[in-house]
């Protein structure tokens, strides 16, 4: 296997330091602005439910749902962010701000992704990754890979994904963002104890959706809540898979960051729906994990001068990629 790059040979001591100065504002703007995307996008939906003809509200509705979803998507990147420390410059805006803006509303949790994330910076592409089970199995056919994006557009993915929160959260599964399933030992639990459990480690998720469901709730659109729920299950688990095969599907198992990371090209389509927040320069993330959002296309823009990467591909590249057996 491949040496790991060290990222000492490729940037000044002078460039490191510029690269990983973080900025509260720059992180205030990326998570209001997510959740101004959000209440827009509800606003909207309110107004065409009041004002359209139901044949002109169901595109709505669909198109609403995606951008929804997107912005889902965006919440677990700030949170992945956040994890790092690299979304403010401060320990609680970090651990706190931006577990209670971005992870729980999604229900995830900072203090429980972070440990098991660092694991997949250190392991990546090694048996010992986390993440491996997210993108083993590619290259696929063109037919298999229709199918696993069929699950997810209709509800297949996400419901099993909410039932293993569920399971996680009650301590019968071991936690993962994965896909592995890993059964916890219950003996001596009474039946008490999985309710308790799950209340005790869902406790962020149910106050920040009740939160959500009450503001909809006050604005007289209670359905709007709805909205967010069926994004959770339908177009944000397809963004997820998306954006996780463009980062390490098809690449060969080596230590070097180089070889076993994918950096995609995205434009604004791209950005919108799965690649928020600069997530697709995912070369220059695990190279250099503290560099903040915001500079990670200076970052690229380095590597590419400096003959070490090559040009990114596009998402359809990457989708005729992972579907080419």
């Amino acid at each position: 296997m491949n040496n790991k790059t060290k990222i000492s040979d490729i940037l000044s001591r002078d460039e490191i330091k510029a690269l990983t100065q973080r900025s509260d504002w720059r992180g205030a703007w990326a998570v209001g602005s997510t959740w101004a995307v959000v209440t827009l996008t509800f606003v909207a939906l309110a107004w065409a439910a009041e004002h359209l003809p139901w044949w002109a509200l169901v595109p709505a509705l669909l198109l609403g749902l995606a951008i929804i979803g997107g912005r889902q998507l965006c919440l677990a990147i700030l949170q992945h962010d956040a994890a790092h420390g690299t979304l403010f410059k401060s320990k609680w805006g970090n651990d706190v701000l931006a577990d209670w803006l971005c992870a729980r509303p999604v229900w995830n949790e900072v203090h429980k992704y972070r440990p098991y994330h660092l694991v997949h910076h250190a392991k990546t592409s090694t048996v010992d990754d986390p993440d491996l089970s997210l993108v083993s199995g590619f290259p696929t056919t063109r037919t298999s890979l229709l199918r696993k994006l069929a699950r997810d557009l209709f509800g297949v993915t996400g419901l099993k994904f909410m039932l293993g929160r569920v399971l996680m959260d009650a301590g019968v599964l071991k936690w993962t963002v994965a896909n592995d399933v890993q059964v916890l030992p219950q003996d001596g639990r009474r039946w008490w104890n999985y309710p308790l459990t799950f209340l005790g480690n869902a406790a962020g998720m149910l106050i920040t959706n009740g939160l959500l469901l009450a503001a909809c709730w006050a604005s007289g659109h209670a359905w709007l809540y709805g909205v967010w729920v069926l994004a959770y299950v339908t177009p944000f688990p397809l963004f997820l898979r998306i954006r996780s095969m463009a980062e390490h599907a098809c690449l060969e198992p080596s230590r070097d960051t180089l070889r076993n990371t994918r950096t995609t090209h995205a434009g604004w389509l791209a950005r919108a729906f799965v690649a928020p927040i600069r997530v697709n320069y995912h070369i220059e993330h695990h190279l250099m994990a503290s560099v903040p959002y915001f500079r990670l296309p200076q970052l690229h823009a380095l590597l590419r001068e400096r003959g070490l990467t090559p040009e990114p591909p596009g998402y359809w590249q990457v989708l005729r990629i992972v579907s080419s057996r």
